[in-house]
This record gives C-alpha cells, sequence and structure tokens, in this order.
C-alpha cells in the first residue's frame, strides 16, 4: 500500500520548470581591459600582428581570434604538453603565432589555409618571433590536408577555425587522428547568437548542427566555455 492508504500513489504535485540562470557577467569595455590587462600580455611581435592585420585587413579583421584566446591557446599547449598541433583556418597567422611560441623547440604545428595572401603577413610574423620552424603551412583546401595526414592517432591538439559548413568534415577528420586526451579547440560556437535561432543564416545552422554532433559524440568529452564568440573543449577519451 502506498502512504494514502488507497494503493493508487499519492499525486505528484507538479513541478514547474526551472530556466538555468546565467551567472556571466555583462563584458563591458571597461570589463574586457580589465580582462586583458589580468592576462599574460600579448609580446611585441603578437601585438604588432593584431594591429597590421587590423590596418592592412580592415574589412576581415574579424576573421582574427580574439585577444584573450592568444594565451589561452598557449596556457593550453603547454597544460596538456602538446608537441603536434593541427590548426585548420590560419587568417593572418595570430593564433598559430601564439601556439607555437607555447611548443617546445622540437614541436610542430600544421597550418591549414588556403590564402596566400592572408598568410603572408603570418609568415613574416612566425620568421620575427623566431618560430617559423615549428610551423608547416600548408596551402590547400584543409579536408584534402587531414585526408593526407597518417590515420592514426598523432594529434595532441587542434584548433579549429575555419569555414563553418565544413566544421563537421573537420571534425570527423581529426577525431580518429587525435591523441588520447588530446584536445580540440573549437572557436566561434556561438556564431554571434544565431545558435539560438529558429532560422539562422547558413552559417550559423551550420554551427547549431556541429554543436549537436559535438553534444553526441561518445568519443569525446566537450564543455562549450562562453569566450569570445563561444568556444568548446573537447577532449578524446575513447
Amino acid at each position: 500500500m502506498d502512504r494514502d492508504g488507497t494503493g493508487r500513489g499519492a499525486q505528484e504535485p507538479k513541478r514547474e520548470a526551472v530556466m538555468a540562470e546565467s551567472k556571466s557577467t555583462p563584458i563591458t569595455a571597461e570589463l574586457y581591459d580589465y580582462v586583458l590587462r589580468h592576462n599574460p600580455p600579448l609580446d611585441p611581435v603578437l601585438r604588432e600582428l593584431v594591429e597590421v592585420t587590423h590596418r592592412n585587413l580592415p574589412g576581415h579583421a574579424g576573421m582574427q581570434s580574439a585577444e584573450e584566446q592568444a594565451p589561452l591557446l598557449a596556457f593550453l599547449v603547454r597544460l596538456i604538453g602538446a608537441r603536434h598541433i593541427v590548426e585548420v583556418g590560419t587568417f593572418t597567422g595570430f593564433s598559430a603565432l601564439a601556439m607555437a611560441q607555447a611548443l617546445p623547440a622540437d614541436g610542430r604545428l600544421i597550418a591549414c589555409d588556403v590564402s596566400e595572401e592572408w598568410t603572408a603577413y603570418g609568415r613574416k610574423a612566425w620568421a620575427k618571433a623566431g618560430v617559423e620552424d615549428r610551423i608547416d603551412l600548408r596551402i590547400a583546401p584543409a579536408l584534402d590536408t587531414l585526408r593526407a595526414m597518417p590515420a592514426e592517432p598523432h594529434i595532441d591538439l587542434a584548433y579549429l577555425d575555419a569555414d563553418k559548413q565544413n566544421y563537421i568534415p573537420y571534425w570527423e577528420e581529426l577525431v580518429p587522428r587525435m591523441n588520447p586526451g588530446g584536445l580540440i579547440v573549437a572557436d566561434n560556437v556561438f556564431y554571434h547568437a544565431q545558435v539560438i535561432e529558429a532560422a539562422p543564416s547558413s552559417g550559423g545552422a551550420a554551427i547549431q548542427a556541429f554543436n549537436d554532433h559535438v553534444a553526441a559524440d561518445a568519443r569525446m568529452e566537450a564543455v562549450m566555455l562562453t569566450v569570445a564568440d563561444g568556444l568548446t573543449l573537447a577532449r578524446r577519451v575513447s
């Protein structure tokens, strides 16, 4: 018998759906400046590359990774002891430079891009920083570059920041090649907040599909962070 003695069980009270409450502090210009001042500062070559990109490519400079992502990526490289990195989407070489500087002298970073013009800025910066020998720039469609790599696990860290329509294909090429415990870092997973829209742009729809794909992938353990335009960190677990 149930506690009310009827045998039917006492009726459970209806529970109201509870919306998760964000504890994220809105980032004002002043708070953003505070964050940058309390992060490791960009070295002179990284700083110059930011300025050169904004001066020479004003219509495209927004493609450069956010300033706070450079010390974060370098931190992750050192944290996991990465020696083999793959970057999908290099633009003017800002994030590649930050990661290459954190690599040991015998570490290597394969940078995938299709633009000789944009990556030329990166080549100059890498040489100026003395890390050009750690970066292997491959000018070709990134899927071709990834598919030409050894199929077995050998990548410690991958940074994904390229054309959004191919995020899932890139992911599927990267995951089997990640070492156990290796990290994939995916940028722009908010896609300017379009991921919560019912009818986003084609890029937003591609990122919606990518985020769902990542969440369902049992090979990886992933967390989504409110860094810049959204950043997902995913670790190879099986």
